[in-house]
């Protein structure tokens, strides 16, 4: 089992850090003035810029 990568809007933080918007298929698809958050373990992420994008931690 491995752990998750891409998360959706309300899903479980599993680990503190910072995590960036990306596009929903590809960490590398160009996504224009992509969100950033730093959120803690256990916090809920926020809404994206639009439904097709996810969140992905930055800093991995």
């Amino acid at each position: 089992m491995g752990e998750w990568t891409m998360f959706n809007e309300g899903d479980h933080v599993p680990n503190d850090g910072n995590y960036i918007e990306v596009g929903e298929n590809s960490v590398h698809m160009g996504v224009n003035n992509p969100k950033t958050v730093t959120l803690k373990k256990g916090d809920k992420f926020p809404a994206t810029s639009n439904h097709n994008r996810k969140w992905h931690r930055k800093d991995v």
